[in-house]
């Protein structure tokens, strides 16, 4: 049966900004980075597609909270008024993604001819205008990030340190590297070869932020350059958020693209997508090391478009991280010596918090313009939390012009295994589920925060001193996995527990 390609969604057009002058409080806010990248899509997609937009959907922003929402800013400043418009509720990885999809089913229900997605991070603008207005009244300089981690409720989570992703992200990585037997050498030579081939993409990338080639050993080196930020973390392994980027796609159906004369060779396809999350609470998850809701997303959308790794000519794998693309790579048998990223990752190619996945497919379909082919796009939100993938092609599916709901949340919770119950007051022998240490600037610790495991299977947080370095030793040096090491939650000060190995 022959698709009606009035239901057959593509992305004809692609926009990306790096706004960088000289002195950044001139930057453009992050609206405007939104609202430039569309214009820049429609001049790729050959004019005159955003009055006609019946959809313009927004990723949220946190660079400059008083703009919130964007999405009537952004439809101002283009003088447009589409229909329906909207930020996302979340600032999450995996929102550019989402938006993809819903704007492709909307376009194969046959709700809409043209949907705009955009989203823009002026980081970089937000921190000097902060930096200024603190020295003008004698106060101490707060990032967007700063700010958005201080509105949070403080409760048992960051009484124990776990308050930032970064706080939270090595213990999945510890975790995950204790499960796969890897040495703690073996683990950050992965982390190393990633981020090194992803340096090499960001190099030949025009868009990415940091465009400089970076060997696997100066990745996982600690340095002056490279300071240590949680253990196994160095600052080359996490997202680069000092940006002021912006990116934004136009998705239509096949027939209006022909209906305007776009040349066939610049159409990509909109595959099927497919998502999961685990519990927002990331104490609630069954285990550190997996998560079933990475393997659901990743396989069902490969299963729903027909694809097999083997077909696919690029992936990019969210690397907020190292352990998020770890994962994805097993479920998906990605090989170690191609590159994760079409864009450069979070840290070469740029983070601007939730719209990173934005620039990922506009990388994407240039390169399936370029080359054809097929290509993953994987994007992760939260403290590894949301997933959403899908797959783009540059030749129409077997199944193009049909549509499938893209929550797979059913299968992945019919494969998650018990959660251990959370525990607050525990003291007494525990064994090490997983455990982080965390840095001050200088590269001297901080404090560190494990994660253990009673005899009767409850989970419990402790913290270790930054005064007891023989314990910190014995974390960090690799000489032994202290996942699973036997130990004691001893009672201390102000209520808080801690560990005794």
């Amino acid at each position: 049966m022959t698709a009606n390609p009035e239901c057959v969604p593509v992305i004809v057009g692609v926009g990306q900004i790096n706004d960088r002058p000289d002195n950044p409080l001139e930057g453009l806010d992050s609206a405007q980075l939104m609202a430039e990248a569309l214009r820049l899509a429609d001049a790729d997609a050959g004019g005159g597609w955003l009055a006609d937009a019946g959809g313009l959907a927004v990723v949220q922003q946190i660079s400059m909270p008083a703009l919130n929402p964007c999405a009537p800013r952004v439809a101002q400043a283009l003088g447009i008024d589409p229909a329906q418009s909207s930020d996302t509720e979340l600032p999450h990885g995996d929102s550019p993604v989402r938006l993809l999809d819903e704007a492709a089913g909307r376009i194969a229900r046959g709700e809409s001819r043209i949907e705009l997605v955009t989203g823009g991070e002026a980081l970089r603008t937000a921190g000097a205008r902060a930096k200024a207005a603190a020295a003008q009244g004698g106060g101490k300089a707060k990032s967007a990030l700063q700010q958005a981690t201080e509105s949070v409720k403080q409760g048992y989570r960051q009484r124990y340190g776990l308050t930032l992703p970064t706080d939270v992200y090595p213990l999945y990585e510890n975790a995950l590297r204790a499960s796969l037997g890897q040495t703690l050498a073996e683990g950050q030579a992965e982390s190393g070869a990633i981020w090194s081939l992803m340096s090499q993409v960001a190099a030949q990338t025009p868009s990415a932020w940091l465009r400089r080639v970076v060997s696997a050993e100066e990745v996982a080196q600690p340095s002056a350059d490279n300071r240590p930020i949680a253990h196994p973390y160095t600052k080359l392994m996490v997202a680069n958020s000092a940006v002021n980027q912006g990116a934004g796609f136009i998705v239509t159906s096949l027939a209006e693209a022909r209906r305007r004369g776009v040349d066939v060779s610049r159409l990509v396809y909109v595959g099927h997508g497919a998502a999961a999350q685990e519990p927002y609470d990331f104490l609630a998850r069954a285990n550190y090391h997996s998560s079933p809701s990475i393997e659901v997303t990743i396989r069902e959308a490969m299963a729903r478009n027909g694809v097999a790794t083997g077909d696919l000519d690029h992936v990019e794998l969210y690397s907020c991280f190292p352990c998020v693309p770890k994962m994805a790579r097993r479920v998906l048998g990605w090989p170690l010596d191609k590159p994760v990223t079409v864009f450069g990752g979070l840290t070469f190619g740029g983070g601007p918090i939730a719209n990173y996945m934005s620039h990922a497919i506009a990388c994407m379909v240039e390169k399936l313009r370029d080359g054809g082919g097929k290509g993953l796009l994987f994007g992760n939100g939260g403290y590894a939390t949301t997933y959403h993938a899908i797959v783009l092609s540059a030749e129409p599916f077997a199944e193009a012009g049909s549509w499938q709901d893209f929550d797979c949340q059913h299968i992945a919770d019919a494969r998650r295994g018990p959660v251990p119950p959370l525990v607050k007051d525990y003291t007494g022998p525990a064994t090490l589920e997983t455990w982080t240490v965390h840095y001050q600037r200088d590269g001297s610790p901080r404090s560190g925060t494990v994660v253990t495991l009673t005899p009767a299977g409850e989970r419990t947080l402790a913290l270790v001193a930054a005064e007891d370095s023989a314990m910190i030793e014995r974390l960090t040096s690799g000489a032994e996995e202290p996942v699973g090491m036997a130990g004691e939650v001893v009672a201390g000060e102000d209520g808080l527990a801690f560990w005794r190995g």
